[in-house]
């Protein structure tokens, strides 16, 4: 099999596994969550409840309430959606659940059930992720997580199959090898996508990543789909990361096809604010030229108010496709507002995007309402994976 047809199979199949596997990642992030004291017994039950509205012009309004209630070793998290039908009151349109129990010292397994409704409006499984995760000795963990779906006789179906492995190698060293697996055509589970990451603290906190992705070439050899390499700094309380992928092109030579730089800082008063700039090979509006082109550049800023009140908005610029030489323009804006009171906290999001004439309008409003009263933080930054 030739480079070239081994490149653009790597990629076709990449851009499939990677959704499904690896998922989106996201740099903001509006949360309403509690913090329990840890002086609190382990049998002690906790429980909480928010509640979100979301209305929009281009979509059907919906209404989504969560609940997370937690008893001994058991944690139960639901979440039920419900969307307006055509009778103008709001319906069951779809249910997650999510029960985690801690097995033994070492062992958590957790159980997702996602449910539909049917053209009846009868409650139907959809999906079920089993995740199994034992943590080892020296930092280590083993995690195999199944998915599985109903087939046309109701009866559950393999689907997928994902084994991660992680070694602590040194104090500052730790590696990962992820292995997916699919139904194969012979039938059983074949590997089809490996991922390898090596991840070292250095000196002055600056941590760096190596991701390699591997996708099988149909001739029983593993061929590189992907390398994503990303450094991050920190400086008392500013921290830059920049992250490079690189895949192969037609003829398997790997090189550089975006690249994402990140700066957060926080001021003296608590003012937080961060950038994120995305560059790649592709560029609306203009041909590969074998060079990178600033194709997004989100900026946030958070403060919180006397009384508490939290206070975030998120802009997002992009290029013009049509006029891809005059720069970068507005194209969203998102503002978060997160209200404490005495029985609860609420959170509105709003978000803005650009009409026919420039201008930008509200396209969206969220409500949530949360009886937790512990804690309420809107996040510029998601909390590292732990491992």
């Amino acid at each position: 099999m030739g480079m070239a047809h081994v490149g653009g199979e790597c990629r076709s199949r990449l851009g499939l596994l990677t959704g499904l596997v690896l998922g989106p990642c996201f740099l903001f992030s509006l949360a309403l969550w509690a913090q329990t004291s840890d002086s609190q017994t382990s049998d002690a039950s906790k429980s909480w409840t928010d509640t979100t509205d979301s209305q929009s012009d281009n979509l059907n309004p919906t209404h989504t309430v969560e609940n997370h209630t937690q008893s001994g070793n058991r944690t139960l998290d639901t979440q039920s959606v419900q969307r307006r039908g055509s009778g103008g009151q709001f319906e069951p349109y779809q249910d997650i659940e999510t029960e985690t129990v801690k097995l033994d010292a070492t062992t958590v397994r957790t159980t997702t059930r996602s449910y539909g409704r049917d053209s009846n409006g009868t409650k139907t499984l959809m999906q079920v992720t089993e995740e199994e995760k034992r943590s080892l000795p020296g930092g280590g963990s083993n995690v195999v997580r199944s998915t599985s779906n109903p087939d046309a006789n109701g009866d559950l179906q393999l689907v997928q199959r994902q084994i991660e492995e992680t070694k602590k190698i040194s104090k500052d060293v730790e590696e990962t090898k992820t292995t997916v697996m699919l139904p194969g055509i012979n039938g059983g589970m074949a590997p089809a996508m490996q991922v390898e990451e090596r991840r070292e603290r250095g000196a002055n906190d600056t941590v760096q990543s190596q991701k390699t992705t591997l996708l099988p070439d149909g001739a029983g050899h593993w061929q590189v789909g992907e390398v994503q390499h990303s450094t991050t700094k920190q400086d008392g309380k500013s921290r830059s990361t920049e992250e490079q992928i690189s895949r192969p092109d037609s003829e398997g030579n790997m090189g550089e096809v975006s690249r994402t730089v990140s700066k957060e800082s926080e001021s003296a008063s608590g003012e937080k604010r961060g950038t994120v700039e995305t560059y790649s090979a592709d560029a609306p509006g203009l041909a590969r030229d074998g060079s990178l082109h600033l194709v997004e550049r989100a900026t946030i800023v958070q403060h919180n108010s006397p009384t508490g009140q939290q206070t975030t908005e998120k802009q997002v610029e992009q290029p013009n496709p049509g006029a891809p030489n005059s720069g970068l323009q507005v194209t969203t804006r998102t503002i978060d507002i997160v209200r404490p009171g005495t029985s609860g906290a609420q959170a509105t999001r709003t978000i803005q995007t650009v009409d026919a004439n420039g201008s930008l309008g509200v396209a969206s409003v969220d409500t949530s309402r949360s009886d937790n009263v512990q804690a309420i933080q809107v996040q510029i930054a998601p909390s590292e994976k732990p491992k």
